[in-house]
């Protein structure tokens, strides 16, 4: 993956119509205000849904993962309050590292994935939250931002 397609996803909302998009980064602003900018520290690798059977390879979050989840609930609580499903599994501190072109299993992949269980990877400050659209295709994820805000900012937009 190319380091800018890196990520830490706070809710994924799927297909949304172009006409929601401003209602959406008002409730975001809302949600983020407040919220001072964080460290993460990354640590682990592990896979969704599993190491034996990946699709998405992620790396874990320790320090930080507190004022990810906090950041979390406050997105999936602005954006329920627009008719959006609330996320149904308990939030999960994660860098998103990659897909797998061909899901199934992958013994070299959950070999390397096991031998990554508790290495530390680096520390990265959290400092913006930004709104992104997503298209996947055969060489993979294309991301583009269509709104930002600085974590701690009073009164900016997302």
């Amino acid at each position: 993956m190319a380091p800018g397609n890196l990520h830490l996803t706070v809710k994924f909302l799927g297909e949304v119509a172009d006409g929601r998009i401003e209602e959406i980064v008002g409730a975001l602003t809302g949600a983020i205000a407040g919220v001072s900018a964080f460290d993460a520290d990354l640590e682990g690798l592990g896979a969704f849904p599993s190491a034996v059977r990946p699709r998405v390879v992620w790396a874990g979050v320790t320090t930080g993962a507190g004022a990810m989840g906090d950041l979390a609930g406050r997105v999936d609580d602005a954006l329920a309050a627009l008719g959006f499903a609330r996320e149904a599994r308990p939030f999960s501190a994660h860098v998103t590292l990659g897909r797998v072109r061909q899901p199934g299993r992958a013994p070299a992949l959950t070999d390397a994935l096991r031998g990554g269980a508790g290495r530390p990877f680096g520390r990265l400050r959290v400092a913006r939250a930004s709104l992104m659209r997503s298209e996947l295709s055969p060489r993979g994820a294309r991301y583009t931002e269509l709104a930002a805000a600085s974590l701690g900012a009073v009164g900016g937009g997302v």
